[in-house]
């Protein structure tokens, strides 16, 4: 994995956009994703340049002549297949997974039935539409409980419910985010993500980063914009763990037909040490705080080669089913 990013020929990828901000309720994180990506492609050589979706129709690639996108936008119109179909309309290949594979993966319960289905360990659930569903499914699934829309990211809308008076709040919250709000089992244990690498059969998983936050409470603040949340890379767990939730990740990201990169989200029960995915970000941060550049440099591969790596494997749906 260390040659990652390398022996790649800077002049053939063309004129780039770094598409970044966006309309989504993480326009600020996405920001400066892409402010990071932008510098690091440019210390390489490429002719890159910041896009934001937000201040520009997207048909303006087409007019400004881009070759190709680097997609660092976050959350929905980014990492939804919205602009993956966009981008196929226009013919300008783009990082990341295709049309169907983001729309799926940023839909929770979609993902959790594929899973499901396919044998994939993930934890619980309930879908709900009211307050009243939220309590119920706190009866069936029980204290705690994890509460969040269904289609949204950085555990924006999240709330851990500890009693059932909490659920009506907590359901409230969500649905501002999403019509689709999402009751799920809470998994008590070690909180770890993986990020891969690459398409199809020769897709890896990068080493495990296992995260303690304060107080357990990994939320949007303690993400991106504080420095007390620990990350262990290595993550100092015992080796057939490891290896076991590396398994398990790049059998769901090729499950949902992922291709570039992407990083899962796993729960460790503590009681048995059984490994449970929560969800997997198909287009996930790239900020200071970010975990795939934190995986990628204990693998030997720095932010910048990061960057062109990812984006030297963007292409369109069509061209990844001939090739």
């Amino acid at each position: 994995m260390s040659k990652f990013g390398t022996d790649i020929d800077v002049k053939a990828l063309g004129k780039v956009a770094v598409l970044m901000g966006g309309r989504s309720s993480e326009r600020e994180v996405s920001l400066m994703s892409g402010a990071g990506v932008l510098s690091a492609l440019q210390s390489k050589g490429v002719d890159a340049h910041k896009f934001d979706p937000a201040e520009q129709s997207l048909d303006q690639l087409k007019v400004q002549g881009f070759d190709r996108c680097f997609i660092a936008l976050h959350g929905r119109y980014g990492e939804d297949g919205t602009v993956q179909g966009a981008l196929e309309l226009l013919d300008i290949p783009y990082t990341g997974s295709g049309v169907m594979a983001s729309s799926i993966a940023m839909d929770k319960v979609m993902t959790k039935r594929i899973w499901r289905f396919e044998g994939l360990p993930t934890p619980d659930w309930r879908m709900v539409a009211s307050a009243d569903e939220t309590r119920a499914a706190f009866a069936a699934l029980g204290a705690p409980m994890i509460v969040k829309p269904a289609r949204d990211g950085s555990s924006i809308g999240l709330t851990k419910v500890m009693n059932a008076d909490e659920c009506a709040k907590a359901y409230e919250l969500a649905a501002k985010y999403d019509a689709e709000v999402l009751c799920e089992e809470f998994i008590t244990g070690d909180e770890t993500t993986c990020p891969v690498l690459g398409t199809g059969a020769s897709a890896r998983a990068l080493p495990v980063i296992r995260i303690v936050a304060p107080e357990g409470n990994y939320d949007y603040q303690n993400k991106y914009f504080t420095d007390t949340t620990q990350y262990h890379c290595p993550s100092g767990l015992p080796a057939d763990e490891e290896a076991e939730i590396q398994r398990i990740v790049e059998k769901a990201f090729r499950t949902l037909g992922c291709r570039g990169w992407a990083r899962a989200d796993i729960m460790i029960r503590g009681s048995d040490r059984k490994p449970f995915l929560l969800e997997i970000n198909t287009s996930p941060g790239m900020t200071g705080h970010s975990l795939v550049p934190m995986a990628a440099r204990a693998s030997g591969v720095s932010y910048e080669n990061l960057c062109l790596g990812i984006l030297a494997m963007s292409t369109l749906d069509g061209a990844a089913e001939q090739s």
